[in-house]
């Protein structure tokens, strides 16, 4: 008998603990579908509030954010279709239309560039040491690490204009060529991607430049030419000239030797364009150059497309340009066309439109060729 009661307590404990267990069970699954449901609350909130800000910025009273995001999209190769998804295409013409560079419609003056002119140790600031301060007097470049909000990159510091020239992918009409094989090939010692080129549909090889290019003082190629800037490139004394009128008769008679075809302008007779809105550009890779009253040229290439570091508009390019005294200076190609050639080495991060850390081909470039 004490036994049949013994086995009966051990099923009733079992069956209480049994009890206990699934009580306990029940309790943490009704604690997890509360929390849950909390997760679900907040991340709906999250979402909401998300959607709504979202909404604030590409609808809302305020421009800045629908500026930047239809100019950015506009000059990509192929992310243009982000602006078509949140605006119609009278919005995005009116944004591109009322955000623009008004540039300076002079002649240059090249008489107020003096090749050569020594100026005195004494610095009128960090930029002018950074140009003129040689590690060795010898030195016929220099590199300088360039950084902004949201942007970084290179400038090179070129001592003697004489040596600069355009180059040219050696299969001009056929394709273009990475501009690191057209350094190579021209001898190089510092380059960078120079003027636009046709690309139907955003595709194009590179093998086409637009406007007017000249080589060594030979006309390589002159088409009709419609878009901001014009001819970007030096006469024969050595001096960058700027000029609107993009025609071969008009290189003629500015006497140039090397140039390719670009814009817009930024610097003209040491006064700068003006940016209307956000220029129009939008903020990405970019490439300019540009000469001081001295001669020394400035070549820039400025890094983009990554989450904490876009790239640059047309104000961050005039106020480096500014800094480092140029009394000229143009916007070249950008996005994944912008790089730098040092010695035969890529040292800019160029992203492509899928993100991936490339260039692309290219149809002219400037280098440094001191041969």
């Amino acid at each position: 008998m004490n036994q049949i009661i013994g086995e009966r307590e051990d099923i009733d404990e079992k069956i209480r603990k049994y009890q206990s267990k699934k009580r306990k069970k029940s309790k943490k699954n009704n604690k997890s579908k509360k929390t849950f449901k909390k997760l679900i609350i907040v991340l709906f909130i999250l979402i909401f509030l998300g959607m709504s800000s979202l909404g604030v910025l590409l609808y809302g009273p305020y421009s800045g954010f629908r500026d930047w995001l239809i100019t950015t999209a506009m000059t990509t190769m192929t992310h243009q279709w982000i602006a078509y998804v949140f605006y119609s295409r009278d919005t995005i013409e009116a944004v591109m239309s009322s955000n623009t560079v008004e540039e300076i419609q002079e002649e240059t003056d090249t008489n107020a560039i003096v090749i050569g002119l020594k100026k005195e140790k004494t610095y009128a600031n960090e930029y002018e040491r950074a140009v003129l301060e040689k590690e060795n007097e010898n030195d016929t470049y220099k590199i300088i690490k360039i950084n902004g909000k949201g942007y970084s990159g290179y400038l090179a510091v070129i001592y003697n204009p004489k040596n600069v020239h355009t180059l040219v992918t050696a299969k001009i009409g056929t394709t273009g060529q990475y501009l690191r094989t057209m350094a190579k090939d021209n001898k190089a010692v510092v380059a960078i991607n120079g003027g636009g080129f046709e690309d139907p549909n955003y595709s194009s090889n590179g093998a086409n430049p637009l406007g007017v290019t000249y080589c060594n003082g030979e006309l390589v190629r002159a088409t009709y030419y419609k878009g901001a800037g014009g001819i970007i490139g030096f006469d024969e004394n050595d001096k960058l000239v700027l000029s609107s009128n993009c025609t071969k008769a008009s290189a003629e008679k500015l006497k140039i030797r090397d140039c390719v075809t670009c814009g817009p302008f930024l610097i003209n007779n040491g006064k700068a364009s003006t940016v209307v809105g956000n220029g129009g550009w939008g903020s990405a890779p970019r490439t300019a150059i540009g000469q001081r009253q001295d001669g020394i040229v400035l070549f820039l290439v400025i890094d983009g497309r990554t989450l904490t570091r876009p790239g640059a508009d047309m104000d961050d390019l005039i106020e480096v340009m500014q800094n480092y005294g140029a009394y000229t200076a143009a916007n070249l190609d950008g996005g994944t066309s912008t790089a730098m050639i040092v010695k035969n080495e890529l040292i800019n991060d160029p992203i492509d439109s899928t993100g991936a850390h490339k260039t692309r081909f290219i149809a002219t470039g400037f280098g440094l060729i001191e041969n």
